[in-house]
């Protein structure tokens, strides 16, 4: 699988340097998927500080079992696999609060006025409709890519993205009816 712009083989030689302790491998594959991990994490999250917490804990599970990992190939979809796991637990566990609705905008246009009109209707799509929809539409994921980090069927990506499209479709609508 190709995670973006990443070939899994330009990690092959950093993992097995990594699985024999070398400080320098462990730097570079966190300074090489670090902000792919966080910006997948804060879209899921809504939460550029939690989405760090996220990646580093990703990080820290990954490299903890990194012995396991059967196909060093798949390291960026391991890593990915874990950050997506993380922010379904934390999803799961946090009650919705008033202050993501409450984000508030400034007068810096209608592009800025979007994104949290965005940010507000991503979050009222479930955990999993949500993570499905930032990881196919806005982190460009292929539907291998997001059944690989969600651990789903192929064929529930894409039911989970049709209803997500759906819903998101409804809310915008509804948004953009809305007096302002």
């Amino acid at each position: 699988m190709s995670y973006g712009i990443e070939r899994p083989q330009d990690d092959l030689v950093w993992i097995e340097r990594c699985r024999a302790g070398d400080e320098t491998a462990l730097n570079y594959l966190i300074t090489r998927h670090r902000a792919r991990l966080i910006r997948v994490a804060a879209n899921i999250l809504r939460d550029a500080h939690e989405a760090e917490d996220v990646a580093q804990e990703a990080f820290i599970r990954g490299f903890r079992e990194l012995k396991n990992l059967r196909d060093d190939r798949a390291f960026a979809g391991y890593l990915y696999r874990i950050a997506v796991r993380i922010c379904m637990d934390r999803l799961r566990s946090r009650k919705p609060s008033q202050a993501e609705f409450d984000a508030g905008t400034s007068d810096k246009g209608n592009q800025v006025e979007n994104r949290v009109v965005i940010q507000k209707l991503l979050a009222e799509l479930t955990p999993e409709l949500r993570a499905t929809l930032v990881l196919r539409e806005i982190e460009q994921f292929s539907y291998e890519e997001v059944a690989e980090a969600m651990k789903v069927p192929v064929g529930t990506v894409r039911s989970r993205l049709h209803t997500a499209r759906e819903r998101f479709r409804e809310l915008w609508l509804s948004a953009m009816s809305e007096p302002q």
